[in-house]
Order: structure tokens, then sequence, then C-alpha cells
């Protein structure tokens, strides 16, 4: 089996001892090393504690037959583009079964027109965790609200709509939400 941790956690800007560190239970850098390399076998179970660390899925994190990636054939940057060091490839998105999507009609915010929110469902349990992120909540009569989870107290969770000049917005108790997670924007 061919992994691509290394490659996730470097497009994710973490050393080994800050992914080892966000594993559940934590391990060392050596171990998360090791697993990376392939010097110590890569069980499901790893491969599952390693993609909840990165925020990923673990299929993200396995190169499997028929998969399509896309080749990487240059970096840009500040300095302008250049070649890759060594061989990328972005994996192209695989909608889970927690996953909903949001159009973008009309540009707004940080979004265009034309643009694809993937978002991932979460329960309320995890809305501390989505604090400062883009979410889609459901509110009555089949209405929704997206923006910035700004706070939380309690039941409440405090939404900042992206519109210019939008005024916050508080939301009780709502059984689920959506945190966006992957920007398709078409040129």
């Amino acid at each position: 089996m061919i992994t691509r941790i290394r490659e996730v956690r470097r497009a994710r800007g973490l050393t080994l001892d800050q992914v080892g560190a966000l594993c559940d239970p934590p391990t060392t850098a050596q171990t998360i090393g090791r697993l990376e390399t392939g010097t110590r076998t890569v069980s499901v179970k790893w491969l599952n504690r390693i993609a909840l660390a990165l925020g990923v899925t673990t299929a993200d994190l396995v190169d499997m037959p028929g998969q399509n990636n896309v080749p990487v054939a240059a970096l840009l940057g500040p300095e302008g583009a250049r070649a890759p060091t060594r061989p990328l490839a972005f994996t192209l998105p695989a909608a889970g079964g927690e996953t909903i999507g949001v159009h973008v009609s009309g540009s707004i915010g940080d979004y265009r027109h034309g643009d694809e929110i993937w978002c991932r469902r979460i329960a309320p349990a995890d809305f501390a965790a989505a604090v400062n992120r883009d979410l889609l909540l459901p509110r009555p009569a089949g209405r929704f609200l997206f923006g910035r989870l700004i706070g939380r107290e309690a039941d409440r969770l405090h939404i900042l709509p992206l519109g210019a000049g939008a005024r916050q917005q508080v939301i009780s108790d709502p059984p689920w939400a959506a945190v966006a997670a992957q920007l398709v924007r078409r040129l």
C-alpha cells in the first residue's frame, strides 16, 4: 500500500511532532515518520488516527487503484512559479456520506459566482471545533443561514453572515451544521 501521509502533512504545513500530538492518543514524531516512510507497517487503525489528526478522510491518505490524481507541474509563490523538487499530485475530491454542497449563485464575501463549497456535516457536540469557520445552518421552514461562526454560548451560535455590513445573527440549538471543507472554483 502506498500512502500519501507525508504529502498531506506537508500540504497542511504540519511537522511530524504536531501530527503526533494531534493523534488520539498522542504519539511521537518518530512513529509518524516511520509510518510515512513505510519503515513501520501502516494499519487501518493508524490510517484512521492520522486522517483524523490531519482533518482528512482515510482515503485521502492512500493511493488506490483507479483513483484519479492531477500531477502538479509547478509551485506558485511570491517568487513566481517553480518546478517541484519531488513529484506531487492533487487527489480529486471525493464526496463522503456526510458531505453536502453549497452553490454560490452570486458573489459574496470570499466566494465568487459559480463556486462550489463542499461542506462536512457535524453534530452539535462538534460545534466548538468550528469556531472561526464558515458553515451552513438549517433554519425553520426550509431556510438556511451561511456565515462565519464567531462564538458559542451554551446552545446558541453567533453567526456573522458574509455580506458587507451584515449584522450578527444568533441561532439557538440547531440540529446540525455543515462546515465548509473544500472550495471548487472554475476559472
